[in-house]
């Protein structure tokens, strides 16, 4: 019987990659449903999913192609409760590439690394804003009309960097046990 070995590289698209992104997305679905729905009330729609991906790219450091994998993914995953079907294929690998683009970057506040908290502030925002600007215009709609959008959007961009930015240090303790 020959010996399988799976070697796990940070920053590669490996299983170890895909189980951590699985994890979190299932997570981030649950809280979609549940919690994200009940704040859709306050006017800001969490988005744990784009969260989970942004964790999952910070966690791996990983390159452009797999946070696009990982873009890719997480879209499918938001077919079960999105409001235009396909479009999140665009806009999550738009918002992944995001990520993966500033993780690389050493941004500080006070001295704190403060990249967890911009960099996912950014994704959600691009993802956000380009999918309400493409969801208008699929819709019908003036491109205008996407300004009405633009508190939910950012709302939702700051919920999501507070999130991630907390989340950041514990996840990464864990994932080094």
């Amino acid at each position: 019987m020959t010996q399988r070995t799976v070697t796990a590289r940070s920053g590669a698209l490996d299983i170890s990659a895909l189980i951590l992104l699985a994890v979190l997305l299932a997570a981030g679905l649950i809280l979609n449903m549940t919690l994200g729905n009940a704040l859709a009330m306050t006017g800001i729609k969490p988005q744990f999913i784009i969260a989970a991906y942004a964790l999952a790219i910070l966690l791996t450091r990983g390159g452009f192609a797999q946070a696009a994998v990982f873009g890719l993914i997480s879209a499918a995953v938001i077919q079960i409760n999105t409001s235009i079907p396909g479009l999140n294929f665009a806009t999550e690998v738009a918002g992944a590439l995001t990520m993966a683009a500033l993780v690389r970057s050493d941004i500080r506040m006070a001295g704190r690394s403060v990249t967890p908290l911009v960099a996912a502030f950014a994704a959600t925002l691009v993802s956000g804003a380009l999918f309400a600007v493409a969801g208008t215009a699929l819709s019908g709609f003036a491109i205008e009309a996407a300004l009405v959008k633009v508190p939910i959007v950012a709302g939702t961009a700051v919920f999501n960097a507070i999130v991630v930015q907390a989340l950041y240090l514990p996840l990464r303790a864990a994932r080094r046990q």
